[in-house]
């Protein structure tokens, strides 16, 4: 799921895959974030579908330790998971419960598994200034298979390239998050188009977008921090967006690429 930012300031909303995403909630002094920017923490996607655990396996979420569902993420080692910094950045590692192999929230299938440590990019400040990513250390290691992450090399973030996002975030606007693991293809979306839409809220090659530009697809809140992949590799992490499945609004992901050598240096 994506968060939300909620300046006082007109709407500019986040994303909007077929599912949610939640937007961070924090803003900083020194400058205000767009109007209504939408970081996906807290909805599913819109306009997927269901989704099977065992085609995804390194699929996780984040839920706190009442057992609310808060964020999305992946297993890229048997005891990392990557996610979205603004996920994280204002909780507790004691806080923080990681969720594998459960497609369906209400199940009790999977594994529970707590946090001994976060690192988030020293270069974060809010989503729509880039650096929107973490990794999370699990306090044991989990057998499920792990997915790869993009580097500088893959040519996998050109115009119009098929990708799956996925989590379990709001399935429209301002609606309820999922129950269950949910799924979306969306194309990517080219820098010099999406900078033509954000304007200074889109960083390139730290960022990329994708979506249709009817909308229709999207992540929303309780995306945030999610994955992106392209031919199961992880191209891009769940960050913000304008809405949900807003046309001409594509949602917005950090390009891992841009960060692999920092991930696996928590490795």
């Amino acid at each position: 799921m994506r968060r939300r930012l909620w300046p006082n300031l007109p709407a500019v909303l986040f994303v909007a895959l077929a599912f949610w995403v939640v937007l961070p909630t924090t803003t900083v002094a020194t400058e205000q974030p767009p109007p209504e920017l939408n970081t996906a923490s807290a909805t599913p996607i819109v306009g997927g579908k269901p989704a099977d655990i065992e085609q995804y396996p390194w699929v996780v979420y984040l839920m706190d330790s009442r057992g609310k569902q808060f964020c999305g993420g992946a297993l890229v080692a048997s005891d990392k998971v990557v996610t979205a910094a603004h996920c994280v950045i204002d909780r507790r590692v004691s806080d923080v419960r990681v969720v594998a192999g459960r497609a369906d929230k209400s199940s009790q299938w999977g594994q529970v598994l707590g946090a001994t440590d976060f690192w988030v990019h020293p270069d974060y400040s809010a989503p729509y200034r880039g650096a929107d990513v973490a990794v999370l250390t699990l306090r044991e290691s989990t057998s499920r298979s792990v997915v790869e992450l993009a580097g500088p090399s893959d040519e996998l973030y050109g115009d119009n390239t098929e990708a799956t996002v996925l989590g379990w975030g709001a399935r429209s606007e301002g609606g309820q998050n999922s129950e269950v693991l949910r799924r979306a293809t969306v194309p990517v979306v080219g820098d010099a188009e999406c900078a033509e839409i954000y304007d200074r809220q889109f960083v390139p090659n730290a960022m990329v977008c994708a979506g249709y530009p009817d909308g229709e697809v999207d992540a929303c809140q309780g995306d945030s921090g999610g994955p992106l992949v392209v031919e199961d590799k992880l191209i891009g992490i769940v960050s913000w967006g304008v809405g949900c499945a807003r046309p001409g609004k594509p949602g917005v992901y950090t390009e891992v690429a841009a960060y692999t050598d920092r991930i696996r240096a928590r490795f």
